[in-house]
């Protein structure tokens, strides 16, 4: 059995995610213990649960110590089953991350599925369905599987009550993806979300992407979505030849909506100049999947803490070797089969 401990390097939930999704794939057991020791609220918050949960149903697994706040558990997976299966959180915790956790399992599972989830849909420190959508999931369908995503109502921190759907059409095994040059800029698009709130903050933070970078009308957006509370997103998007990358900001009681905007401009300021075509975000949602499939590369501009932490976890599972080389004041990630 694996010994995981939960504190080491970020020592944040996603050691937890990456240990149960690829316990699931590699049907070898694993404990944990420390989980997220040095949070401010360690061990296991629901979000957390809702995703053990949730892989334990679809993996057939015995699971110790899944309960709130727990510090450790045991997990030992059984037969991953694909199927239709509903995963609701009960508070704003991220259903992205829930989704992270058994999407590599059903990437290769025997038939299709379809989850239905249920909580926080646009969280400040998880992915947002956006960029699932927009962003991880047509990298992932370049490498065999296809995966589609249906929002049906956003769930905004802290009343969460969002919901959205996932269609997933396994392949016997993923393919490589390159990601090597980013090619030219064909299209840019602002959007300022809201939701129960007044539009006037979203067009405080689009002139300011105007501004700064210089964008056209036609790029700026103003939407209000449907969702069970208050809410504001500023999302700026950018599509190339090679890919989609999108870059977030939001809205903070007492911060105002320029200093929110200023931000996000300044991330893809960052990544304009780096000229990678993989920000840091994404990153760290690749390394799993090209783990998984043996080989593949991609250039970006740094690896962050959070993805060296991953890195560990994931050649706690699978015999990969993963570098990363310095290339051009960036760095160049490498993925490959450690088996001799």
């Amino acid at each position: 059995m694996i010994t995981i401990d939960g504190s080491l390097g970020e020592g944040g939930g996603q050691i937890l995610r990456t240990a149960v999704g690829l316990s699931l794939v590699t049907g070898q057991p694993f404990r944990m213990e420390k989980i997220r020791a040095e949070r401010s609220r360690p061990g296991l918050l629901r979000q957390h649960l809702t995703a053990v949960e949730a892989a334990a149903q679809i993996g057939n697994a015995q699971v110790e110590g899944a309960v709130l706040g727990s510090p450790s558990i045991t997990f030992k997976p059984g037969k991953v089953i694909a199927g239709n299966y509903r995963f609701a959180i009960g508070t704003a915790g991220s259903t992205t991350l829930v989704l992270q956790t058994i999407l590599p399992a059903l990437l290769l599972a025997s038939s299709p599925s379809t989850i239905v989830l249920e909580g926080g849909t646009h969280n400040p420190h998880a992915p947002p369905f956006d960029f699932l959508q927009k962003v991880f999931f047509p990298l992932i369908n370049r490498m065999g599987p296809q995966v589609v995503a249906t929002l049906e109502c956003a769930g905004f921190y802290p009343a969460g009550g969002g919901k959205w759907s996932v269609t997933i059409e396994p392949a016997q095994k993923l393919g490589k993806l390159e990601l090597i040059d980013r090619g030219e800029i064909v299209r840019r698009s602002a959007r300022g979300i809201v939701s129960n709130i007044s539009k006037q903050i979203a067009r405080r933070e689009l002139s300011v992407v105007a501004e700064k970078l210089g964008w056209a009308a036609d790029c700026l957006h103003i939407e209000e979505v449907r969702s069970p509370g208050p809410g504001n997103i500023l999302m700026l998007e950018l599509e190339s030849s090679g890919l989609t990358e999108i870059f977030t900001g939001f809205g903070e009681r007492g911060v105002s909506s320029e200093h929110i905007a200023e931000r996000v401009v300044n991330k893809v300021r960052d990544y304009l100049a780096s000229g990678v075509p993989v920000g840091e975000y994404l990153a760290d949602q690749l390394l799993l999947p090209m783990a998984m499939a043996g080989s593949g590369c991609f250039k970006t501009a740094r690896l962050s803490r959070h993805s060296t932490t991953n890195i560990g976890v994931i050649q706690q599972f699978l015999a990969v070797q993963i570098d990363c080389h310095p290339k051009d004041q960036n760095c160049m990630l490498t993925v490959r089969s450690a088996e001799i």
